[in-house]
């Protein structure tokens, strides 16, 4: 359904009479090439036997992950400037990137950058697959953070002992095990056509997770404390409708739909908009799900989507700057602010889903939107996502591009291990902290990289030290992808 559903709205571009710049389907070079530097940081992120070595400073690493289980868990993404392997925020990566690809993929390939993500997607599935080796077991983080953030080295030269954490029936953990489920789901729909063998094997899993998630209901972080000043969750009622709604996209099994009609009022919030994270879902799984509404037939009306596609709309009408209802939530300079760490990922998120409904909007006909009253048009979503791209890539008080790599001023000492020391240096655990304190620029370019972004004042600190701001992560990785994706054409389809 969701890979019939893009091909409408890549054919139905060039019919619609909104007012947007040039020819519909043309390239903007800004977007164009932001996104080619986007792409690179997956591989910079890359753990396990680099089959193709597309970073020269990088090489093989993590190579005995998952050993003291047995388990090969050599592949993977390393979280942000660390090596920690996080499942939680990989599998939000993976689920991301996979709905990029599944909406926007003819646009990636038409700057030959479909394949790319793809090949960072299955490195990344097949770490969750090899985590999940029985139903009702997921291995949810190698490495010990503590340990981790005490050593300063590369990746290739890490040589201590790397623990292994894992939820099952015992110490059971929702919402990790659904967004699992969620990024496997995804994922099944990109390889279903180009290797369905994979897909269905992601798709068993995918369903078994959920089955797991669902049967032992109990938080992560509660059951596991140490995980709570890293990726602490404030619920799992979110995911279990985020893997439900990607598990009913890619089987079309009724099961999954009611679930998300029965527990919506329970876990969907409502009426209350919220931001889209790696730790809450609820934005995303209301758009997801009002996307059944515009193309699904028979849904348009469901009573039970109701909820999901009134909220969908509330968020939209929060995120255009001139609605009744816009959020204050913003910096002077236009930039949606939210969180001091990691300042950029709601930004990126909120204008990612705004493209999305957008887009569901123009291709299904539907012209506009009411805010308390007030109509607003697609192309206003579109308007409000590009300000948020502009800021990140350089239109913002510190003329800085925060996407590393892009543009001639962008941070030069970002909070990255590997980008901070030299290829060629063979250091320990501590000796290596001299590069963390050296004044010089990364001898190594991060590219792609989107750092934390921005305080509230608009103001950003370039230092290697300043993690809140300099440091980036893979899961903002896959929402400027997806943003950067949507953008590409001039098109405001």
């Amino acid at each position: 359904v969701v890979l019939a559903i893009v091909f409408t709205i890549r054919h139905k571009a060039s019919k619609t009479d909104d007012n947007v710049p040039g020819p519909p389907g043309s390239i903007d070079k800004k977007y164009a090439d932001a996104l080619k530097i986007a792409m690179q940081f997956f591989d910079i992120q890359k753990s396990g036997k680099l089959e193709k070595k597309k970073i020269e400073w990088r090489g093989d690493s993590g190579l005995k992950d998952g050993s003291e289980a047995s388990l090969d868990l050599s592949k993977g993404l390393y979280d942000a400037g660390d090596h920690m392997k996080f499942g939680f925020p990989m599998a939000f990566t993976a689920t991301v990137l996979s709905w990029s690809i599944l909406e926007y993929g003819d646009r990636m390939d038409s700057l030959k950058q479909l394949d790319p993500a793809k090949d960072s997607l299955k490195w990344t599935t097949d770490f969750l697959i090899n985590a999940h080796p029985s139903p009702n077991v997921l291995y949810i983080q190698v490495g010990d953070p503590e340990t981790d953030h005490n050593c300063w080295d590369r990746p290739e030269t890490m040589s201590r002992k790397r623990r292994l954490t894992k939820i099952d029936t015992e110490t059971p953990g929702t919402e990790v095990a659904a967004e699992t489920a969620a990024a496997m789901a995804a994922a099944s729909l990109v390889f279903k056509e180009s290797d369905p063998k994979y897909s269905s094997t992601l798709l068993k899993h995918a369903k078994q997770l959920f089955d797991f998630a669902d049967s032992n209901r109990g938080s992560y972080s509660v059951n596991i404390p140490e995980v709570q000043p890293y990726y602490n969750s404030t619920g799992y009622g979110d995911e279990l409708l985020w893997a439900a709604s990607w598990l009913y996209h890619a089987t079309e099994d009724k099961t999954y739909l009611d679930f998300v009609s029965k527990n919506g009022q329970e876990f969907g919030n409502f009426l209350s908009p919220s931001w889209f994270s790696w730790d809450n879902k609820l934005p995303g799984t209301h758009i997801l799900l009002s996307r059944l509404t515009f193309f699904k037939k028979g849904l348009s009306g469901s009573k039970g989507l109701q909820g999901y596609k009134e909220t969908a709309e509330a968020v939209m009408c929060g995120l255009i700057p001139n609605s009744p209802t816009a959020t204050d939530s913003r910096t002077d300079g236009g930039l949606i602010w939210v969180s001091e760490w990691n300042a950029l990922q709601h930004p990126v998120s909120s204008a990612f889903l705004a493209t999305l409904y957008s887009d569901y909007m123009l291709t299904s006909g539907i012209e506009k939107i009411s805010c308390s009253d007030t109509s607003f048009k697609p192309s206003d979503l579109r308007k409000f996502a590009r300000s948020q791209a502009d800021y990140l890539l350089g239109k913002n008080p510190e003329k800085m591009s925060y996407l590393v790599g892009y543009g001639e001023k962008y941070p030069e000492f970002v909070h990255h291990r590997g980008a901070s020391i030299p290829a060629d240096a063979n250091t320990g655990c501590k000796d290596g902290f001299k590069w963390l304190n050296s004044e010089e620029p990364n001898p190594n370019v991060a590219y792609g990289a989107l750092v934390g972004g921005p305080f509230l004042n608009e103001t950003f600190i370039d230092a290697r030290n300043n993690s809140m701001q300099n440091e980036p992560s893979t899961y903002n990785s896959a929402l400027v992808v997806g943003l950067l994706s949507s953008l590409v054409t001039t098109s405001s389809s």
